[in-house]
């Protein structure tokens, strides 16, 4: 698990650089906000995590299986992840930020069209 990149993945950079190239402008990897989010757009009030569908385990989607082996690490370790995820998402929330999250399938299936969504998210909030 050690080789497992926490930050700066392929989809991120993707992201990020897609972003910078609409003239959207950022910060990364704040440990002063909860969750340390991939993408901080103070401008905008906004923070966009870019999650892997395995270790978020993004539902209904086919990568993110269930491991066959050693169940009884797997299963409690992946359960608090996502845990973790909806409380962190609710402090930025709390904070007054917006969360936006993009799924590693979806960046890897439609990337202009994720980056498209986020941009009409970060210009027209509802």
């Amino acid at each position: 698990m050690s080789r497992i990149k926490g930050k700066d993945t392929k989809p991120e950079l993707l992201i990020r650089s897609m972003l910078h190239r609409r003239g959207f402008r950022f910060r990364l990897h704040s440990g002063q906000l909860p969750g340390r989010p991939d993408i901080i757009l103070p401008k905008y009030k906004t923070v966009i995590f870019v999650h892997g569908c395995y270790w978020h385990r993004h539902e209904g989607c086919p990568y993110a299986y269930t491991p066959k082996s050693n169940q009884e690490f797997w299963l409690p370790k992946l359960e608090q992840t996502v845990r973790r995820d909806r409380l962190k998402t609710l402090e930025l929330q709390q904070m007054g930020w917006e969360v936006l999250t993009v799924w590693e399938c979806q960046i890897k299936k439609h990337p202009e069209e994720v980056v498209t969504q986020l941009t009409t998210a970060l210009l027209h909030p509802d």
